[in-house]
Formats: structure tokens, sequence, C-alpha cells
């Protein structure tokens, strides 16, 4: 179960708390969830009828086949949430993970994250009419825009440089208004990099795990900004712990950065991953086609993660375990020279 049991034991349970999860078929939403199922909440996820296989798959795959059954998967779509059937009449907390266009090819177009707010909000007068009293969504760290020292903080100001920054950032506004009118607690958690099985196959952790152990070539940028990746099993851990200590969130720390303490150069986790594959493969640097935005360092602070978890929050699974994990994961999946091939 990929470690989910391990880290479940450090909380206390939920026990009858419901929660409603969009997004419960990616990445986050799905390991947040089955965190939360096995620590005694209620969950229901929202899920396109297009996507209930894959949501089914991925929930099977961290919490087996009899557990998955616990979950109650409603189908519709965000874009028509306030007609969508089979809600529970009453609803403790809803966790956003659900935007469409996140990727490179969609993410500044205005029209698909301008749809994605205006959605977002519809959500939260949903929430407020089944009884939640808590919201929180999926932010991102594309919201802060360029740093010149890479430093992202909560409190500062945001300049978003696409399309999917400055709606995050614009729903995020709004969102801490309504909320406020309707009297229910809110929290934005900004996300950075978090990697783990199950990620999207081409972000750079992905291809690293996969493509080195075959010995192929991987084309890759400089990789001298400073960067910062978290397991996402530790990503569910911090959800899960606001969660619990959510009667310290406040107007004035609505925002918080979910983020690993562990901040390098980027060359030094592609090389810390190239000798974990056994030296095999090759790293090509400077090959790689930048976004228009160019190779931007990122170094979140996380005192606020700290803060509003009373201090309980710590990292459990460090780079090293996470990418052996990763690398013996896809080993075992298939591919040439695999274990899986060669039985």
């Amino acid at each position: 179960m990929v470690g989910m049991m391990e880290i479940n034991e450090r909380f206390r349970s939920f026990p009858g708390m419901r929660i409603l999860i969009t997004g419960i078929s990616g990445f986050i939403g799905s390991y947040t969830a089955a965190a939360l199922l096995r620590d005694g909440a209620e969950i229901y996820g929202l899920v396109r009828p297009s996507s209930i296989k894959k949501a089914e798959e991925r929930l099977s795959f961290l919490l087996g086949d009899t557990e998955v059954k616990k979950i109650r998967l409603i189908p519709g779509d965000m874009k028509d949430i306030l007609h969508v059937g089979g809600m529970p009449e009453r609803l403790d907390a809803v966790l956003h993970f659900a935007w469409d266009g996140v990727n490179r090819q969609e993410i500044d177009d205005e029209d698909i994250h301008s749809k994605n707010a205006a959605c977002s909000l519809e959500l939260i007068r949903l929430a407020s009419q089944h009884g939640a009293e808590l919201f929180m969504d999926a932010g991102s760290r594309v919201e802060y825009g360029i740093k010149e020292d890479g430093r992202m903080e909560e409190g500062m100001d945001c300049h978003p440089v696409n399309a999917y920054g400055r709606n995050k950032l614009r729903f995020y506004e709004e969102a801490r208004r309504l909320c406020k009118s309707l009297d229910m607690s809110y929290l934005h958690l900004r996300f950075f990099s978090v990697y783990g099985i199950g990620d999207h196959p081409w972000s750079i952790i992905s291809t690293l795990t996969r493509e080195l152990p075959l010995g192929h070539d991987v084309e890759l940028s400089a990789c001298m900004h400073r960067w910062n990746f978290m397991d996402v099993r530790d990503a569910s851990a911090a959800v899960m712990l606001l969660i619990r200590h959510r009667d310290l969130i406040d107007e004035a720390h609505d925002i918080v950065n979910i983020a690993s303490v562990d901040t390098r150069v980027l060359r030094e986790f592609t090389e810390e991953i190239y000798e974990l594959a056994g030296r095999r493969g090759s790293l090509s640097y400077g090959k790689f086609i930048q976004a228009k935005e160019g190779a931007l360092s990122i170094c979140p602070v996380t005192e606020r993660l700290e803060m509003l978890t009373d201090h309980e929050f710590r990292e459990e699974i460090g780079f090293s375990e996470g990418i052996k994990e990763l690398i013996s994961f896809n080993e075992y999946q298939g591919g040439p020279g695999s274990k899986a091939e060669q039985r």
C-alpha cells in the first residue's frame, strides 16, 4: 500500500466526518482520500463519468479492493456542479482538487481557467448548502510568479505569469470573501512539486526514475536553479493535519505552502536520482526547452505549515527513500530487463 498505514498511525481519527473531494481520480486527491478514509472519515468523491474507472483503479491501488468500496463516487462535472445528484444531505468539509487545463498546452488558456474559477465558486455555495464548515482548495506555487531569489512566502504579493496562476489567485481572493460571508472556514493550499507513484508520466521525477534504470538518455535543462520536491504521502499527511487543527485557521493565515524543507539546486536532485538508478543511462543537461518563463528557482517558506498543524507535521519520507521506491516500483511494473519481464 506504498506506506499509507505507516503515515496514518500518526493521526487521530475523524470518525463520521463527511468529506467531499473533487479531483479524487487525480494524484494528490486520490492519496488524500485514501489517507482520510483509513483515518475514519466518510469520503465522497466527485468524478466525471468518464473518469470513474480511473478513480477506482487509483484508489484500489492505495486501499485494496475491499476498502475502496467504502468510498462513495458521485458521477458529475464541475461545469454543472449545482445540479449534480447523489450528494449526501450533510457535509462537514469539502476538499477541492479538481482544475482543468494544467498541461503545458492549456496552461495559458484564459477561457479554460476563468471557467474553472467560476465553477469553483459555485462549489463553495454548494458546500454551504450542505452544511460544510470547512472548505479547502488546491492552489499552486505558480500564483507567486517570478521571484528573483525564488523565495515564496504566503504573505507576499503575487504576480502570476500565466492564465492558470492568475485565475488560481483570483479564485483565492474571491473564495476567501465568499466563505467569510457564508460563515465557513477557508484554507488555500499552495502545493509545490509533489511526486510519487501515480504522478504524471511526463514529470521530471517520473521520467528520470523510469528512463534511467533502462539505460536511456534524459534531456534536461541546465538544472542550476533551486527546486523543492515533496513525497505525495507527506503532502496528504499535511492536509490531514490541517483538517485536524482546523480551529487554528484564521483570515490572516488562510494560505499555506505545502512543500518540503529540502530545497536544493535541481542538479543535486537529478544527480542523486542518477546514483540511485545505479549510474545507468545518462543526463543531458541544457537540452530541454524551458517554458516561456524560463528556469526559475522555487524556495518555499514552510513555517506556516508548521504553525497551522500545531507543529505536529514532520516529513516522514526523505527524497532518497521516495526515489528508491519509485525505481523499484517501475522495475516491477515491467519494461526491458525488469523483474516483471523476467518472471
